[in-house]
């Protein structure tokens, strides 16, 4: 016998009719792990992506004797077990069944918790977390939080399998450095599936965020740069230079969507974000730019006009 087979299995086990896989590629899959074992019988559960480095597996075959088949074969035969081009070391293992294979967290579902590791709240923005999970389908709704586990975050997508897609890509991985402030030197995220279906999201504030859902309440603090009025030299209160503008719309004889504040805006700079909402019954919007230089010539050249001629004035 080779020495790779007898690195392979261990005959002092007492048989099982689940197997322990060893040594398997990298996020090895289900479908990988049953298409191993197929030949030798009827595979009726599995566990992947065991262990510190996500190389192991149990599979669980109906029958005992379906196991034995597939360790033997293997111990005769001069080609090894292989997924990926990988030699899979076989052994029996010592549970008789796989229980809870799938805890909630591996229940799919379309809304992810995210644990963001070696970070305190504060130190990723939700326009951070926005960012890096849009680039795999349309965010819903975000909800951050602080648990013992650490920073967390409810992210929340169209349907199960753009949430799949999301998390078999960044589970494990980093957030780009270049997206993180200077103190921080890496952060891992863990994702498993949340049992919640839709998010219940009050306020669009710098915790929570509803993308559908613009007229939601605004808390002030959902935009960054948004600062307190303070005494100026004169000894009036006046403004901070902010790169987010407050923008109270009078004698409005129509409604003024978000897209229409855009369109005046963006005249000026990109507009990065906008938030429009309801006080002391008028309308006001946020609209927040990338610098305080962009925001001051939108407010020079706004302040007191009208979107339309004959109504709609700025203030």
């Amino acid at each position: 016998m080779s020495t790779s087979t007898q690195h392979q299995f261990r005959y002092t086990q007492t048989p099982s009719k689940v197997l322990h896989l060893r040594n398997l590629p990298w996020e090895c899959s289900e479908e990988e792990l049953i298409e191993l074992c197929n030949p030798f019988g009827r595979i009726i559960n599995t566990k992947c992506n065991v262990g510190a480095n996500r190389n192991q597996a149990f599979v669980e075959f109906v029958d005992q004797n379906q196991a034995i088949s597939m360790v033997s074969y293997y111990a005769s035969s001069s080609e090894p077990a292989q997924v990926r081009g990988k030699t899979v070391y076989i052994q029996y293992s010592n549970r008789h069944e796989i229980v809870n294979n799938k805890s909630p967290g591996d229940i799919p579902g379309n809304v992810l918790l995210v644990t963001i590791e070696g970070v305190e709240a504060g130190d990723v923005s939700i326009d951070v977390i926005h960012l890096v999970f849009s680039a795999f389908g349309f965010v819903h709704k975000i909800a951050t939080f602080e648990k013992t586990a650490g920073f967390q975050a409810l992210i929340q997508f169209t349907d199960a399998d753009t949430a799949a897609s999301a998390r078999d890509a960044l589970d494990g991985r980093s957030i780009p450095r270049y997206l993180l402030p200077d103190h921080v030197g890496s952060c891992n995220l863990r994702i498993s599936y949340s049992a919640h279906k839709d998010l219940n999201i009050k306020f669009q504030s710098n915790r929570s965020r509803d993308y559908t859902n613009p007229m939601l309440p605004v808390n002030h603090s959902a935009i960054e740069g948004a600062a307190q009025p303070v005494i100026g030299p004169d000894g009036k209160r006046r403004e901070p230079e902010s790169n987010v503008l407050l923008a109270s719309i009078e004698n409005m004889q129509y409604a003024v969507t978000v897209d229409v504040i855009n369109t005046v805006f963006s005249a000026f700079g990109t507009v990065q974000k906008i938030a429009m909402f309801e006080k002391n019954g008028q309308t006001q919007a946020l609209i927040q730019y990338p610098d305080v230089t962009t925001a001051a010539a939108a407010r020079e050249a706004l302040e007191g006009h009208c979107i339309y001629d004959g109504g709609y004035c700025f203030q």
